[in-house]
């Protein structure tokens, strides 16, 4: 049977300190913020996922977005080499907790800069998002530490947006859905649906049809729910304000051995 654990880190105190790239920075409700991410792990509760919760980083005030810090691919653990040196701190907690769940563990390194939030995986294919957070040097350590397992790599180009899964998640059928202003490169996908909504492009498979996604973007819900996925929508506005979205709030451990 398939795992289904999942990674999730408690906000900063510092929350508000996080950074911003793309959009102009707002104030963030650390408390509000706090509420969300609660609710956000009572979903996936709720939906059949034992929630793992990381050592904070109170000292870190981007560590609730714990997706960055590592990528999984079966039982192997990368551990990432955030492009934002202020980011690195995070994932000393975070290593912690994946080898106490007896992954095997390896490690991005110098010169290589690696977001998890770039990394998009369908099936056995591994897309890595070439842009501001990750670097060549990263997309081939990935390649190293995967393709030996059976992965197929592919580079992205990603320059609208923070995060390759900023702009693009996929469905269970494996379709990639995407706002397209900010997609670079929808061609490189074999099936692209458009949404109507930027946090529309944001799913986390919770399994079956069932698709965790932000309650900013109804028009998208309400086109999935058509398709016939069952879209369960979380608040994570104050999270928004910081370019984050519902993949990064947590990992998902899909493939541990028993």
């Amino acid at each position: 049977m398939p795992s289904k654990k999942a990674l999730i880190r408690r906000p900063s105190p510092r929350l508000a300190e996080g950074l911003v790239t793309h959009i102009e920075r707002e104030g963030v409700d650390v408390d509000r913020a706090t509420e969300q991410w609660e609710a956000y792990g009572a979903a996936l509760r709720t939906h059949g996922w034992e929630t793992v919760e990381v050592a904070p980083a109170d000292d870190c005030p981007d560590s609730v977005f714990v997706e960055d810090t590592v990528v999984m691919y079966r039982n192997v653990a990368l551990i990432a080499r955030p492009g934002a040196e202020s980011r690195r701190g995070e994932t000393t907690g975070v290593e912690e907790a994946v080898a106490s769940l007896g992954c095997s563990v390896s490690w991005v390194r110098e010169p290589g800069t690696l977001d998890g939030g770039d990394v998009l995986k369908i099936g056995d294919t591994v897309y890595v998002g070439r842009g501001g957070r990750t670097n060549a040097a990263g997309v081939q350590q990935v390649r190293a530490a995967f393709e030996p397992l059976g992965a197929r790599v592919v580079a992205v180009p990603v320059a609208k947006v923070l995060h390759l899964k900023s702009a693009v998640t996929a469905l269970p059928d494996g379709t990639v859905v995407g706002h397209l202003p900010n997609v670079d490169a929808p061609s490189l996908f074999p099936r692209f649906l458009p949404v109507p909504e930027e946090s529309g492009a944001h799913v986390v498979l919770l399994g079956g049809d069932k698709l965790l996604m932000a309650s900013s973007a109804p028009k998208t819900a309400e086109l999935l729910s058509d398709l016939g996925h069952e879209p369960v929508l979380v608040d994570i506005g104050e999270f928004e304000k910081l370019e984050g979205c519902v993949t990064c709030l947590s990992v998902r451990l899909r493939e541990l051995h028993a």
